[in-house]
This record gives structure tokens, C-alpha cells and sequence, in this order.
């Protein structure tokens, strides 16, 4: 059913219809959001962090987020309602709950690609990583260029 998704009321979602934003630690690809006919929607993606990879502490002062690690491995932060940090392992098949307003990061462990299924709700979270420093925007359609780590970096 070519044309299928190109048409605005169309229930069904195109991959390659929506930017794909990237960063030095990996990609994201919202492939829901809320917008103006459906601002309940929540937000939906994948990002994929790079072996070794990660981002810092951060929150979502106004979202709730939820994380299904769909492949690889790695150590997810969740600070508990003291502030204080809990550390757990997180492989493919794993969860976690972030409350509103929670501070967490998530750093790749492993030698693949961490990618996770992510989900704000409600959804606007998400325009925040546009003023992550190292944030490119690459155009529905085209391939984002492969991220190479700087000559010397990681060579052992």
C-alpha cells in the first residue's frame, strides 16, 4: 500500500519519514509524539548508544519516561527520592520506571550497540536534546554518517 503513510490522518508509522537526530554517543529516532491534533500522545523512539557510550545525569522536570532495553547491555543510574544514586546492571529484556523530574543517565558496557525503546509521557521531553552540544539534525530519508571516534581514541 505504497503512499499509505504520506497521508496526515494515516495510523501508521514510517521510519523513514522522521529525522533522525545524532550525537558523539549514538542516535535517536522519534517515531511518535504528541502534536496538535493528539498532544496525549506520548512520545516514542529508539536511541542507540555506541559501545562505551552514554549520557549524563539528566531529568525531565514535566515527563515520565519509560526505558525497555530491546539489545546490549549496560548500567543505568536512577537517583531515589533522597537523591542518592542506585546503579543497576541493564541487559535486552530489562525495564526501568523514571518518575517525573527524576535524575538518571545510561552508559553503553558492552562492545554492540545499546538501543533502547523509549517513551515519554506526556510527550515534549524530547526538544530538549536539540540543545545537547554535538546535536545534528539529519533529514527524514538519509542516513546519518557513521561516527568515528577521533584518531588515537580508544586505540589499545
Amino acid at each position: 500500500m505504497a503512499g499509505l503513510t504520506d497521508r496526515p490522518d494515516s495510523p501508521y508509522l514510517d521510519w523513514d519519514s522522521v529525522e533522525t537526530m545524532q550525537f558523539d554517543w549514538g542516535y535517536v529516532k522519534w517515531i511518535t509524539a504528541g502534536d496538535e491534533q493528539a498532544p496525549e500522545f506520548p512520545t516514542t523512539g529508539v536511541v542507540v548508544f555506541l559501545p562505551g557510550k552514554g549520557h549524563g545525569r539528566r531529568n525531565h522536570p514535566e515527563s515520565h519516561e519509560l526505558l525497555y532495553v530491546v539489545a546490549g547491555q549496560g548500567e543505568q543510574m536512577v537517583e531515589d527520592p533522597a537523591g542518592e544514586p542506585i546503579i543497576r546492571p541493564v541487559h535486552a529484556g530489562d525495564a526501568v520506571r523514571i518518575p517525573r523530574g527524576v535524575y538518571h543517565s545510561t552508559v553503553n558496557t558492552g562492545w554492540e550497540p545499546m538501543r533502547l525503546l523509549v517513551i515519554y509521557a506526556p510527550s515534549g521531553a524530547e526538544a530538549a536534546l536539540r540543545e545537547v552540544p554535538g546535536f545534528r539534525g539529519i533529514p527524514a530519508g538519509q542516513f546519518p554518517p557513521l561516527i568515528m571516534p577521533p584518531p588515537g581514541a580508544g586505540a589499545g
